[in-house]
């Protein structure tokens, strides 16, 4: 709907009360704050506790040799709770909503039963009152809103879980999309980070979760991440900053943001609302190749995460929007948003980013191991990844180095697309046998949750979903490669491996030492001095084994003993101490298996 004039909301706007500030501070707000938290934490219980209980009791309890003929088809069953999952996130809003869109960005991983229900969150959500809306405007420009965008279009172009975007026109005759933060929205994310910080914490509960995860710095990362998303102001910066980043790049394009009709709960930007990145149709009747979008996004990703250290971490379908460039032959002008687009065949385009909200510093003790990992899984480096996974802290240091670099060669093998985030053309049983020959490793759990790669897995996650729904034969490995070997140009000194490699090659020295001295080369060398839990565990067995082995024998020498003292005459067997004492050393002997027997399994 194209923008109209305030004057017509002019009247209501002065007539609605002015939404206020959440007041954490005073008794009323925080009263009001701790009943919304109570009644929002016992409906998120709720929900859960039935969706887990049903999910127990069909898919776990009647999933069992004689009793899966009473078990109902699961994908119907899963399609039900996604709808229902959909009514209830819609209706709770918030986290909630952020939860369900990214469940259903994940058809890579997902059954379309549950994705398709859920990908209507993507537009699903109901717009906030309007006067509410524009109250807010007043309240934080100080004046009128017919003096801050003489025209304001009350209806949203499009709403999510947190804010809503509206088109509007500045003073001086610009264009823009107006970003507003939905009223209230503040205490309805810190009631649901309350509610999902109380789960966490209860989950300190378990040794093994506590092994794995550290708890209070996960809760540290969520907040912080999730209440940045509150502030317009940060956004703002975010979106220059990586506008800089691509500077270089005609391919990536990101709104210009007018920071004198910006403030924390609004954010004032071009607009740049071209074809939205699931418009399949739309992308091409415009003569954009879809496979090459798909590959840009891929790429992109890769440099933002590799090169450039900065994430875009919600790359959902409504922060992405595909730009029409016009082609030599058409002699005119850019295309205007929502404008049509003639069909060209291999039209260029450029790739919109919007909504930096959720943007990620990838900190510095993780930047070498996530590129690591990368060129490792390109160039099938077993040794790499798992070196990759010290470094970056995922692997616990006195995890079975040795093993968990045999499991990661046969997955590798089987499943490389895997390590990439992309399971859709994974054989899951397949995958589960493998894994099945590794179950005393895994049962040991060797890795270990690190918190601040928890919104870039996220993002991972959402792109491999993205990717699959715009080009299902994109090979994610293939993508990779290119950017991995300029990284190993660039990082690992070529000339100085070789020369190392023909030197070992001259003196015919073990592969296993040659292994050695090149990942001492690369610099990436850790050691394992700590004995790892599948020793410890070897060791104690052999333990037992030596401590009943030395009892038994020390029982039989008593044995044979008392048996050659007691061989003479009857009379020293009967009448004398000599003969007593033959008794005492077979029944020690007896005692002695018999405690060995025992206390050599504790041993």
């Amino acid at each position: 709907m194209p923008p109209i004039s305030t004057s017509g909301v002019e009247t209501a706007t002065r007539n609605a009360e002015p939404a206020p500030r959440p007041r954490t501070n005073s008794r009323l707000g925080a009263a009001r704050a701790a009943r919304m938290n109570r009644e929002r934490s016992r409906r998120v219980w709720r929900f859960f506790a039935r969706a887990g209980a049903e999910i127990i009791w069909w898919d776990i309890v009647l999933n069992r040799a004689g009793l899966r003929r009473f078990r109902t088809p699961p994908l119907p069953r899963w399609g039900l709770l996604a709808r229902r999952f959909r009514t209830f996130a819609v209706e709770m809003g918030g986290v909630m909503i952020k939860l369900g869109q990214f469940l259903a960005a994940r058809v890579d991983l997902l059954p379309p039963e549950i994705t398709g229900e859920l990908s209507g969150l993507q537009d699903a959500v109901p717009p906030a009152p309007t006067e509410a809306v524009i109250a807010q405007i007043e309240e934080d420009f100080g004046r009128p809103i017919q003096e801050v965008f003489p025209i304001f279009d009350p209806v949203p172009m499009g709403a999510a879980s947190l804010a809503q975007a509206h088109a509007a026109e500045l003073p001086h005759g610009e264009k823009v999309v107006v970003k507003v933060l939905r009223p209230g929205i503040s205490e309805i994310v810190e009631t649901d980070l309350a509610v999902i910080g109380k789960f966490l914490r209860r989950l300190k509960r378990f040794k093994a979760v506590r092994r794995q995860m550290d708890v209070e710095w996960l809760l540290r990362e969520l907040n912080t991440v999730t209440r940045r998303e509150l502030d317009c102001q940060a956004e703002g910066r975010n979106a220059e900053r990586f506008a800089r980043d691509f500077a270089d790049d005609p391919q990536i394009r990101v709104p210009k943001i007018y920071w004198n009709f910006t403030t924390v709960r609004e954010l004032t930007m071009e607009n740049v609302a071209y074809i939205p990145i699931d418009d399949f149709h739309g992308i091409r009747d415009a003569g954009i190749p879809i496979e090459q979008v798909a590959g840009k996004l891929f790429d992109c990703y890769l440099e933002q995460i590799l090169l450039k250290h900065f994430v875009h971490a919600d790359p959902h379908a409504g922060n992405l929007f595909v730009k029409p460039l016009p082609h030599p032959g058409e002699k005119r002008g850019e295309f205007r948003p929502g404008e049509q687009v003639p069909y060209h065949p291999d039209r260029g385009f450029q790739l919109v980013f919007v909504d930096f909200g959720m943007a990620l510093q990838i900190p510095k003790r993780l930047r070498a191991a996530l590129r690591d990992y990368v060129i490792g899984v390109v160039t099938r480096d077993a040794q790499m990844i798992v070196q990759s996974y010290l470094e970056a802290g995922v692997l616990l240091p006195d995890a079975d180095v040795r093993l968990v670099e045999d499991m990661t060669a046969a997955l590798l093998e089987r499943f490389a697309g895997s390590f990439l985030a992309q399971m859709k053309d994974v054989d899951l049983v397949d995958y589960a046998t493998l894994l099945a020959e590794y179950e005393e490793l895994l049962y040991e759990a060797p890795f270990q949750f690190q918190a601040d790669l928890l919104f870039v897995f996220r993002a991972l996650g959402i792109l491999s979903g993205m990717v699959s729904r715009l080009d299902p034969q994109l090979s994610p490995l293939a993508r990779a490669t290119p950017l991995a070997l300029r990284l190993i140009q660039k990082d690992y000194q070529p000339s100085a491996e070789s020369l190392l490699k023909n030197t070992v090659d001259l003196l015919r020295l073990p592969s296993g030492l040659m292994d050695l001295l090149v990942r001492i080369q690369r610099g990436n060398y850790v050691s394992q001095t700590d004995l790892t839990p599948a020793s410890l565990k070897k060791i104690e067995t052999l333990a037992r084994s030596v401590t009943r082995l030395a009892w038994l024998v020390t029982g039989v020498g008593l044995l044979l003993a008392g048996s050659v003292w007691l061989s003479g005459s009857p009379e020293i067997r009967f009448r004398s101490a000599a003969g007593l004492a033959g008794f005492v050393l077979m029944a020690a002997g007896v005692a002695a298996a018999l405690w060995g027997a025992w206390r050599g399994g504790d041993a």
